[in-house]
């Protein structure tokens, strides 16, 4: 006999009226409308189950997406310490899950009834998608999956892209998606993303003709060998300048690891340079691309350098990833709408009902984090 607790949980969806000025939702609409579920909590074989609105949650899912995430926590703490400082993420992760399912049984049932064949096709086209990530090996794209938190195939891969479409379309039809984006709202947006996302880094391409003091073979003891270091530099700058090939010659005459190279070393980012070689970037920017630098003599080291291509730090500009920055605002303000819709569940919702659903979840975590290597 299965034993139940009943919980009545009242998600407040947005169903119309008027827009606030960020999200597309009002207090008012907030207030407004509610979407009352029945979840009940049942003992199961093995588990715990939160049945929500005829949907299922099991203990083996959250548990099974948890452990790896947890197990450093378990291994270095008692069960009272570890319950303490988890039983926060998991009671999050607990009401996401149920507040997922709730909003999306309210678009599906705002999307009617012709909805099922058109997201079974969408999610069909995923699927393909994905399978081409893997050069269209079906195989090797299943075992994948296989690897994925809760261990998914096709028709779980395809039943979650059908959740996920179906409910990021019901927010963008409520989260003022279709309002027109202003210039200002684009430069913001672009400002904040530039420095995570289109960030330039500093690179140069460069061939180097690395000679070294401590190579040369001397006879007589009153040679120098910087002294001659520093003079085949000279005569080997004489002869690029009258139009001989830069790589051949390193080739000839480099101590370099790039001499099989021609010298040649490319896209490098200056300051991933170490020293005695932080030198080169030091002299490649006072000239062009095709120009040569040096002697730049340094300890054990005669450089000559020629720059092959430079680029300097910066960002992409605007106008290359609008369209990435349109993209950020419209998601960004359908998420806005999910954390106003997830916070007004988890006041009604009362999170502290569940606590024997997340106590069981959290001592199965810390058992098998135990466990594991």
């Amino acid at each position: 006999m299965c034993r139940r607790i009943s919980l009545t949980v009242s998600m407040l969806l947005l169903i119309g009226g008027c827009q606030s000025d960020k999200s597309g939702m009002t207090d008012a609409e907030l207030e407004r409308i509610a979407l009352t579920q029945r979840i009940e909590l049942e003992q199961a074989k093995g588990g715990l189950v939160l049945v929500v609105g005829g949907e299922t949650l099991t203990s083996d899912e959250i548990i099974a997406s948890s452990v790896e995430h947890f197990k450093p926590l378990a291994q270095a703490s008692e069960l009272e310490r570890f319950k303490s400082q988890a039983r926060g993420q998991l009671e999050e992760l607990v009401m996401a899950k149920i507040s997922n399912i709730l909003l999306y049984q309210h678009a599906k049932k705002q999307a009617g009834g012709n909805i099922d064949e058109a997201l079974e096709k969408a999610a069909e086209t995923e699927y393909r998608k994905f399978i081409l990530e893997f050069g269209g090996d079906e195989v090797k794209a299943e075992e994948k999956l296989k690897q994925s938190p809760g261990a998914m195939d096709k028709k779980s891969f395809m039943e979650t892209q059908k959740r996920s479409m179906l409910i990021q379309s019901y927010l963008g039809t409520k989260s003022s998606a279709g309002r027109p984006i202003t210039y200002r709202e684009l430069i913001e947006c672009y400002n904040d993303m530039k420095g995570e996302y289109f960030s330039i880094e500093a690179e140069i391409t460069f061939r180097l003709i690395d000679i070294q003091p401590g190579r040369f073979q001397v006879t007589d003891p009153n040679q120098d060998r910087n002294e001659l270091a520093s003079n085949l530099a000279e005569r080997l700058i004489i002869r690029l300048r009258s139009g001989e090939d830069f790589g051949e010659l390193a080739k000839q005459y480099s101590h370099g690891h790039r001499q099989a190279f021609g010298g040649l070393w490319p896209s490098v980012h200056p300051e991933s340079l170490a020293a005695p070689y932080n030198l080169i970037a030091a002299a490649v920017e006072r000239i062009e691309p095709g120009q040569i630098a040096g002697p730049v003599v340094t300890q054990g080291h005669v450089f000559i350098i020629k720059l092959e291509a430079k680029q300097s730090a910066g960002y992409e500009q605007f106008e290359n990833v609008q369209e990435q920055v349109e993209r950020k605002i419209v998601l960004d303000r359908r998420n806005e709408v999910f954390d106003q819709l997830n916070a007004k569940l988890k006041a009604e919702a009362k999170v502290e009902r569940t606590d024997e659903f997340v106590d069981f979840c959290l001592e199965k975590i810390y058992q098998m984090g135990r466990q594991q290597p």
